[in-house]
């Protein structure tokens, strides 16, 4: 060889060698194994349409430092495909922006493509106009639905192809997931159930991404799909064959709140103790729902009735700060796993009891690497407990983690972080003046788009257009009706699938009724003023977000289904239900296109609100300049009672002051956490605050609209800005 050619063939490996991707991801029963190395990994949930671009970075690195290896996210079929075949990949959408920030931090990727993702969010993720592609049936061994699905999943593996980010192209995904805790509906499907659930895993993993596929909650994955566990705690699981690892895609770091229940807390011992007990079982593998909540924006929260806050009581909160001492705790926790791992993946555990509720789980391996997990179960006592000769004092529903089978470096149940509290302090933002707009429920009928005879399901006609739906008939009463004479109201009884009802005689409202996570169906039963002649009723359905979950939850109603009747006449009781009914999709706002800055064809009303009475159904907006500093944002809503609000055209979600009942009483770590457990906020609103991320502010001018559906206080509404404290 010359000495030229020699000089040029270290100068082509110099530049370009690093630039050879050898990338792999296999698996044994011990571990993911990545590039040839076997791993215990950390893994956080952050959905990136739960917050905004500009906190993404942030995020991330937070996560990172928390001793988190891997993001992991659903990837969100309805944002990403409104309409058929128009896609949306920007903004809060961009997840590729999303996935090259986590390969530029130096993290891994786990991507849950489903495309059902349940998640809490609108519809599980499905965009609704799947519902009426002909023939379909979501989830079940259904030609047109296993089209679209999987189209929208192809299309989705291309694009991390394309762009190159799969582990084995040099990319940060190491994961990925098809379909999603199936297992919790396959028996409701039956054979075509588990057909499906087959096709699907075939169907992934002849996509060739190179790296494994996962099916969480589905105990019968075929090979070589890894089944996982999700839950609060997965001590108990094995995968079901010798040869996979023990994954854990959900441990449950808290909660999520809807509205009208309290606010979910879980205790960062009891969660430590958790993932302890995971892996000192053999698990390798633990992926914290939620690591960051985030916010549902929009109309995007699911349920229905879950709140537009998605906090889950995560390590970094909703407004993306860190939350004390759950963040620490953790990471402290990474920390003392980390340093077991050399004797975690080369040896499987030994038990050994120690007492009678305490344990030791040891890995001893070849090499001379020694790790032991002191384990005491029971809820109340402390206990001493003798291992290899030393003495160890175990706090009650705690593990000790010795990475070399002789110090304790860690106790799931001492906590040495100092607590975080927030606080919403004032801003130096005036909301002084408002203009209003009400809508007009007198010419309801004028507006409708359509009549026919009998009652409409909600979705059908809305596809989820809005949250609003008019259903308007007429009643004419005889002058010679004895209720006229006798100064008494005759009695609407009004049936609803939920999930709020509005009820309106003659342009006056006669009442509402709300339903909630419990008891979806509302009935309006009350008093209605009518008079001799014409009378026009007319109901405001409100739907509080789309099911995301259960068999056949596309099926679900919503709506006036009826039957609504006139009680109190002097011929009995009148079923109005196959009347003429006309409808009208939305509000007049809506169609108006109120909540942005074009201008419009609306009188907005000025002046000060405090003269004037409160009204339901009734837009507000005011214009307000940006605060200064950095600190997160909210607006207060607590003097407001239910609907939707927007800053700058975008929807921050909607609003609802529904006092929580629940059980608050004082709450300790040990024993067996479940959402009933841990609670606060009973006797006070679900939610009060509502985050503005400051990547939708201009320095001036900003335009806030507020949209009343019950009659709030406006004049009450600021902005405030979130404060995080030490104690």
């Amino acid at each position: 060889m010359g000495i030229n050619t020699k000089w040029f063939l270290i100068f082509f490996v110099l530049i370009f060698g690093s630039k050879i991707c050898y990338c792999s991801v296999s698996y044994d029963k011990k571990s993911l194994i990545i590039n040839g190395q076997r791993k215990i990994l950390f893994s956080g949930s952050v959905h990136y349409p739960r917050s905004t671009p500009d906190m993404w970075e942030g995020i991330i690195q937070k996560a990172k430092d928390g001793g988190l290896d891997v993001i992991e996210t659903y990837v969100f079929w309805n944002l990403h495909e409104p309409s058929p075949g128009n896609y949306n990949f920007e903004g809060r959408n961009d997840l590729v922006r999303f996935i090259k920030l986590i390969q530029k931090a130096g993290l891994y990727m786990h991507l849950r493509i489903g495309p059902y993702i349940c998640g809490e969010w609108n519809f599980g993720g499905f965009p609704v106009w799947l519902k009426y592609v002909p023939g379909i049936s979501f989830r079940t061994n259904n030609e047109p639905f296993k089209r679209e699905m999987q189209r929208f999943t192809t299309k989705i593996v291309q694009m991390m192809k394309n762009e190159k980010l799969f582990q084995t192209q040099g990319g940060p995904i190491i994961l990925s997931q098809i379909e999603n805790e199936y297992g919790l509906e396959i028996k409701q499907y039956g054979a075509p159930g588990h057909a499906y659930m087959t096709w699907a895993a075939k169907m992934a993993v002849e996509m060739g991404t190179g790296v494994p596929w996962v099916m969480c909650k589905e105990d019968d994955a075929p090979d070589p799909v890894i089944n996982t566990c999700n839950g609060f705690y997965c001590d108990y699981f094995s995968p079901n064959k010798p040869n996979k690892p023990t994954i854990w895609t959900e441990a449950w770091s808290g909660w999520f709140d809807d509205f009208g229940g309290p606010v979910h807390h879980r205790p960062v011992e009891d969660l430590a103790f958790a993932v302890a007990r995971f892996i000192q079982k053999g698990g390798s593998l633990v992926n914290y729902y939620m690591y960051h909540g985030g916010t549902n924006f929009g109309r995007t929260a699911g349920g229905p009735f879950i709140t537009t806050s998605y906090d889950y009581d995560a390590p970094i909160d909703e407004y993306g700060l860190i939350r004390q001492p759950k963040y620490d705790h953790l990471k402290e926790l990474h920390k003392a796993v980390k340093l077991c791992e050399p004797a975690l993946i080369s040896a499987d555990p030994t038990v050994t009891v120690l007492g009678n509720y305490e344990q030791a789980h040891v890995f001893s391996s070849g090499s001379g690497h020694c790790a032991a997990f002191l384990a005491n179960y029971h809820l109340s006592s402390t206990a001493r407990v003798t291992f290899r000769h030393q003495h160890y004092d175990l706090p009650p529903w705690s593990i000790s983690i010795l990475p070399d089978c002789k110090n304790v470096v860690y106790n799931t149940a001492r906590v040495g972080v100092k607590t975080s509290t927030a606080q919403m302090l004032p801003t130096n933002v005036q909301l002084r003046t408002w203009e209003t707009f009400s809508e007009d429920v007198s010419t309801i009928d004028a507006d409708s788009k359509f009549t026919v005879v009998g009652l409409l399901e909600q979705l059908n006609v809305t596809r989820d257009m809005s949250d609003y739906l008019w259903y308007t008939t007429s009643v004419e009463i005889n002058s010679a009706e004895s209720f006229l004479h006798r100064g008494q109201h005759p009695t609407l009884a009004v049936q609803s699938a939920g999930h709020a009802l509005h009820v309106y005689v003659n342009g006056r409202l006669s009442g509402s009724v709300y339903g909630n996570r419990e008891n979806r169906r509302v009935t309006f039963t009350g008093g209605v003023n009518l008079h001799a002649g014409i009378n026009r009723i007319s109901l405001l359905s409100v739907a509080v977000g789309l099911p995301n979950n259960g068999a056949r939850y596309e099926t679900w109603s919503a709506g006036v289904l009826g039957p609504v009747v006139l009680h109190g006449l002097d011929k009995g009781q009148r079923d109005l239900s196959w009347q003429k009914w006309s409808y009208q999709v939305g509000l007049r706002g809506e169609a108006m296109n109120l909540a942005s800055n074009a201008i419009s064809a609306a009188e907005w009303v000025g002046g000060s609100l405090i003269a004037r009475q409160r009204q339901p159904l009734t837009w507000y907006k005011v214009y307000f300049n940006a605060p200064g500093g950095s600190d997160p944002l909210a607006l207060d809503m607590g003097s407001m009672g239910k609907g939707q609000v927007w800053i700058n055209g975008q929807s921050i979600g909607r609003y609802w002051t529904a006092y929580a009942t629940g059980n608050c009483s004082p709450c300790t770590y040990a024993a067996t956490y479940r959402q009933g457990k841990c609670q606060s906020g009973c006797g006070q609103p679900t939610q009060r605050w509502y985050h503005v991320p400051r990547s939708w502010l201009k320095p001036t001018g900003n335009l806030l609209v507020v949209f009343e559906e019950i009659g709030g206080d406006a004049s009450k509404i600021s902005l405030v800005k979130r404060s995080i404290t030490h104690v």
